[in-house]
């Protein structure tokens, strides 16, 4: 009888200590590759939109865009007050075609950073494809629910000098690992931008964010929601998309 009894026990504790080991918190870094397995990719071509509400009037710009790796991008604008406005990145340089110069102008690369076509984002924004995991380190600050979802928060500190938001605050939800919301901090402290996930969808093994809100909060009044249809994920673009001579053309 002893010994059934200290079998049962056994089992018990067995199961209350799997259970536990089940629900202990990921580790930092284990979050952060969870979000760099679904958003980072080879190459992506999309059409997108974005949709500026800025002091109370509302503009909306599409555009089509392709982008390999993190050096190589490219964007031209379709609506019809910037058609055939262009933009290219390439191995890290950035130029940029107005039709109505016809010119094509290299431009430096802090204009990465700058409004995009006044948005509340910059070309580095909708470009910048390198994984978080190399670029920061995390720790986890707590756990809350963000928009009816469980998420845990993780606070990332750059590794490295140069970055536009050496601090950053990340939600991530618990049960798919969509990163929900982040606020981006500038090396002054100051809170400087915030991005919230509208919607996802499921592309093979990844959730990738098609839909999103970002606020630049040194703008007053203003967000933009970007939206991304049409997505093509990890699969060749032709090398000539990534040339002047597609950006003149």
């Amino acid at each position: 009888m002893q010994k059934k009894i200290t079998v049962i026990w056994a089992l018990l504790l067995s199961l209350f200590g799997w259970g536990a080991l089940c629900a202990q918190t990921p580790r930092a870094e284990e979050l952060l590759r969870r979000v760099d397995q679904n958003e980072v990719y080879q190459t992506i071509e999309y059409e997108g939109e974005m949709i500026i509400e800025y002091q109370s009037r509302r503009y909306v710009k599409t555009f089509h865009a392709w982008v390999r790796g993190n050096s190589d991008s490219f964007m031209e604008f379709t609506n019809p007050e910037d058609r055939f406005t262009r933009y290219l990145k390439r191995s890290g340089r950035l130029f940029f075609y107005s039709p109505d110069t016809e010119e094509v102008i290299p431009i430096s690369g802090h204009l990465l950073k700058e409004s995009l076509m006044g948005s509340d984002l910059s070309l580095e924004d909708t470009v910048n494809n390198e994984s978080l995991e190399s670029r920061f380190n995390a720790a986890i600050a707590g756990e809350e629910v963000f928009n009816g979802r469980p998420a845990y928060v993780l606070d990332l500190n750059a590794k490295n000098r140069g970055e536009s938001y050496p601090r950053q605050r990340l939600w991530i939800d618990r049960e798919n690992y969509d990163l929900l919301h982040y606020e981006l901090f500038a090396l002054s402290g100051v809170k400087a931008k915030e991005w919230t996930l509208i919607r996802s969808e499921v592309f093979g093994a990844r959730r990738f964010p098609v839909e999103s809100e970002m606020r630049d909060l040194l703008r007053r009044d203003s967000r933009t929601i970007f939206i991304m249809r049409n997505v093509i994920l990890d699969q060749p673009i032709a090398d000539s998309i990534f040339t002047t001579r597609n950006l003149e053309r």
